[in-house]
């Protein structure tokens, strides 16, 4: 196990190395090769690094946060906190997303060690689908993004809420408190740190960050190779109708995998095109499950658990965008 880990965090370092060369000494590299590259392959390209480069400092943020609460959090606090009663237990779960400034890159290694230091699966799971739209910097970028149409920015918090607590719920009525990490259960380590706590941090997120990395990586390269090569006049074509509108916007926020701090301005570019419903599909889906997000869960979770926690995740979003269209629009 450790000399695996090691050879990881080898091919981690390779790959980070290699990509910040590329991207300082990039210029270096003689333009006619770059000239002699098809339009779709430069797109692909700068939609790749725009997709690493926008999730690195959020990747950062997470590790970091993962790590302080390897370090200084203790399992009895967690224990404490979090009521007894699974259904109760929903409830402060929606208030630490609400508080957590992160996207959706961050929140899923600080969701796997809140899990490791003994946080029920459904908690965990509703601060990960809730921390990624229920903070103060989604709310500004989505207001900034629908001046002429407000009611958008406050029916995307309002939705994520009530979406995330039913998921909360049928996590927990699928899965109850069942170990659902790939690391076995009796592997997770629970620290007492007496040595020096800053030089602990740092190694947990080195580790965590070189884990993680590689999986961004090929994320963002698929999530780059379907953005340039997916026909939108297609999805424009189907996507009109009450029904069909939702579905097509929550698949579009699946590849696409954007940030939860920038999709709102992509949505709005939207607004003629597609009903509000389907607007607010593209908001809530996106931030809860992405292409990219699902590549990162499956390198922490169980394949089987991830396959049910996207399925969960869609049809909850899908009904309650569509009830929501009926009720209120």
């Amino acid at each position: 196990m450790f000399q695996e880990k090691e050879t990881n965090n080898k091919w981690g370092y390779i790959l980070l190395a290699l990509f910040f060369i590329l991207f300082i000494y990039g210029d270096l590299v003689p333009t006619t090769l770059i000239t002699n590259l098809s339009p779709s392959l430069l797109d692909m390209n700068t939609i790749f690094l725009s997709i690493v480069l926008e999730a690195i400092p959020f990747v950062l943020l997470g590790v970091f946060v993962s790590a302080i609460i390897q370090t200084f959090v203790k399992e009895e606090s967690l224990k404490r906190f979090i009521p007894s009663n699974p259904i109760l237990a929903l409830f402060p779960a929606v208030t630490i997303g609400a508080i957590f400034p992160v996207c959706e890159c961050a929140i899923v290694p600080i969701v796997r060690r809140l899990i490791q230091k003994g946080m029920p699966l459904h908690v965990g799971i509703v601060i990960l689908v809730s921390a990624p739209i229920l903070n103060p910097i989604v709310f500004l970028s989505t207001f900034y993004a629908f001046q002429t149409d407000l009611t958008i920015a406050w029916a995307r918090m309002g939705l994520a809420l009530i979406v995330s607590i039913i998921i909360g719920g049928a996590i927990y009525s699928r899965f109850g408190n069942s170990w659902q990490l790939i690391e076995p259960k009796s592997s997770i380590q629970h620290e007492h740190h007496h040595g020096n706590r800053l030089f602990e941090t740092l190694h947990h997120a080195s580790d965590e960050f070189f884990n993680m990395g590689k999986f961004l990586l090929i994320g963002a390269m698929l999530a780059s190779i379907i953005q340039t090569f997916m026909a939108r006049e297609t999805l424009l074509d189907i996507g009109s109708g009450f029904l069909a509108g939702p579905a097509v916007m929550m698949g579009l926020a699946y590849f696409l995998s954007l940030c939860s701090e920038a999709d709102a301005f992509v949505a709005s570019s939207f607004s003629g095109l597609f009903s509000s419903s389907s607007i607010l599909a593209f908001l809530v889906y996106g931030p809860m499950t992405d292409l990219k997000n699902t590549i990162l869960m499956a390198a922490y979770f169980r394949k089987r658990f991830v396959l049910m926690f996207i399925i969960t995740v869609t049809v909850v979003v899908y009904t309650i965008t569509l009830l929501f269209d009926l009720i209120y629009l």
